[in-house]
Parts: structure tokens; C-alpha cells; sequence
């Protein structure tokens, strides 16, 4: 297991990024599930980096931990942000057009349909947001 403490500022995502992509490189991650990771990884720590401590800033933490049986990766947000639970909003109806849609909820949307498993929970005043990939 890796971990990564970084300000959950926009201008980390990148670096975040290539901070989980490394480990993925180590166990050799096909292209078409890395990237699948780091646009999960973008959506979620842009959603901290924006809403969590806004007006302020704070820290997250991720935590890359890649598993056997079936060889797997899972990548752990933690932050002391306001609590939210971004599982819990109800998916956006896509059968809409784009002009009938509410705005915003398509990102969380696809980080759920690309990833094998997502959980959320609070716990020590802490939101703690987890991914999982088979890769």
C-alpha cells in the first residue's frame, strides 16, 4: 500500500494521478482500465478539492492498494471536508437530452459505472471514498 497526503487543491490532480499511476505500472495495468482509474481519480479529488473545505482549503489523502484473487486496485479518498456522501444522490436520468438534465451528477455517474465497486462512508469526521478495479 502507497499513500499520498497532497492539499486538495485543483492544480493536485494531476500529480495525484500520476501518483496512483505508478503503482499501476508496477503491476501492469492495461491502458483501457488505467484510464478508466484516472478518470475516476480526476472526478473525485477535483470533488474535494472544490467542495470539501470551500472557501478554504484542507488535505486528502489517497491511499493505493493493489490486491490479489482477483489481482485488483483500490484507491481510498480521504478527507476532513464537510461530510458528503456522493453515492447517495440519485443517478441523473440519461434517457433526457442534455437540456432536460439537472446539471451537475454525471461525473459521480460514471465513476459508478466504470469502476467494479465504489464505497462511501463517515466515520472519525472523516469521508472516506473508495474504488475498486479489476485489473
Amino acid at each position: 500500500m502507497k499513500e499520498l497526503t497532497i492539499e486538495a487543491t485543483p492544480e493536485n490532480v494531476d500529480t495525484v494521478i500520476e501518483f496512483v499511476d505508478e503503482m499501476l505500472e508496477e503491476y501492469g495495468c492495461g491502458m483501457k482500465e488505467q484510464m478508466a482509474i484516472d478518470v475516476a481519480i480526476d472526478e473525485l479529488f477535483a470533488n474535494i478539492a472544490h467542495y470539501a473545505y470551500n472557501p478554504e482549503t484542507g488535505y486528502a489523502t489517497v491511499r493505493v492498494d493493489v490486491l490479489k484473487d482477483p489481482l485488483s486496485v483500490e484507491v481510498t479518498f480521504i478527507d476532513n471536508g464537510r461530510q458528503y456522501d456522493p453515492l447517495a444522490k440519485e443517478d441523473p436520468d440519461t434517457t433526457l437530452s442534455l437540456e432536460e438534465r439537472e446539471i451537475g451528477g454525471m461525473g459521480i455517474f460514471i465513476v459508478k459505472k466504470s469502476m467494479d465497486a465504489v464505497n462511501y462512508e463517515y466515520k472519525d469526521g472523516k469521508n472516506i471514498l473508495t474504488i475498486k478495479k479489476n485489473i
